[in-house]
């Protein structure tokens, strides 16, 4: 846990909502969510939403690879790991999800407290007089 709650390790489990997964680097295929160049909420609600069951065929042939799953009712196109899986089977993590997939702006806010922690993990003390480096537009 890394003196992580359930509410961050789900909330940075959102980051899975970015990217993809290839065979030939970890063994997965497929992408999380449709728009995997978009940090979104949509990850959380295609978990709510897809019916998962476990990949048994890639490109016509047996699937070989680990243990994933995959949207087989809507296609096919989309994947998730077993541990993307224990946040909707587990039920403090799942009431979470729920809140995330039905509100982005949350997921967004608590997605930034917890990778900044993430980010500080083992940092005893900052030097410099910024703490802070911000990328792109600030309110």
């Amino acid at each position: 846990r890394m003196g992580f709650n359930d509410q961050e390790i789900v909330a940075l489990s959102g980051a899975h909502a970015l990217g993809r997964c290839h065979t030939d680097r970890s063994g997965f295929w497929g992408p999380w969510t449709r728009a995997p160049t978009t940090f979104s909420n949509e990850y959380f609600r295609l978990l709510l939403e897809e019916t998962w069951s476990k990949k048994t065929t890639h490109q016509g042939k047996e699937w070989r690879g680990p243990l994933q799953f995959e949207n087989s009712e809507t296609g096919s196109d989309l994947m998730m790991l077993e541990t993307d899986m224990a946040l909707v089977q587990d039920a403090q993590m799942k009431q979470y999800v729920e809140l995330y997939a039905k509100d982005e702006a949350r997921f967004m806010k608590d997605f930034a407290a917890a990778w900044i922690k993430l980010q500080e993990l083992g940092v005893r003390r900052f030097h410099g007089r910024r703490r802070y480096f911000f990328f792109g537009p600030r309110e």
